[in-house]
């Protein structure tokens, strides 16, 4: 009778079991208890002169100088007042939690064109160099929306650093 049971259980399981099974597979998004915000996430650099220090602590020596505002980099960890980030190059580095923003931006990788529409059909409306910074609006699985100076548009998120396939879509 047991087995009978657990037959007609499985026979009767909803239609979006399989989606839920594959969900419970996925790491759970791990949350700071210091800043509330997940972690790993991409956050930039808001002043365009910011040090990079070897521990979580204005007496570390600084070990490395960036002057670039807007630079995205990935928080890997926290502390109450200190985020440890990995910058595009991959260095690694302790740096004060107010020298960031949660301003999403991103770092063009290689030089791509600017479409108006997500797509290769679409129109060019510019080319981004390498090295250029631009403001993230938006993502799909493949296309990222940016700002680049006065140009707006769509390019392959595969040619972006600041946004990670396994990240939701923004």
């Amino acid at each position: 009778m047991r087995f009978f049971a657990v037959l007609m259980a499985l026979c009767f399981l909803p239609a979006n079991h399989g989606v839920a099974q594959e969900q419970a597979k996925k790491p759970a998004v791990k949350i700071s208890h210091f800043s509330g915000k997940p972690v790993p996430r991409f956050e930039s650099l808001k002043y365009p002169a910011v040090h990079g220090r070897l521990g979580p602590s204005l007496d570390q020596p600084i070990v490395w100088k960036y002057e670039r505002k807007g630079l995205p980099v990935l928080i890997l960890k926290e502390s109450q007042d200190w985020r440890f980030i990995r910058d595009p190059d991959g260095d690694k580095v302790w740096v004060h939690s107010r020298m960031l923003s949660s301003a999403r931006t991103a770092l063009v990788r290689s030089r791509v064109e600017m479409h108006k529409k997500a797509g290769e059909e679409a129109e060019t409306i510019a080319i981004l160099e390498d090295g250029v910074v631009a403001d993230l609006e938006s993502c799909s699985s493949t296309w990222c929306e940016v700002v680049a100076e006065r140009y707006r548009g769509y390019v392959p998120r595969q040619n972006l650093w600041g946004c990670s396939a396994d990240e939701e879509e923004l």
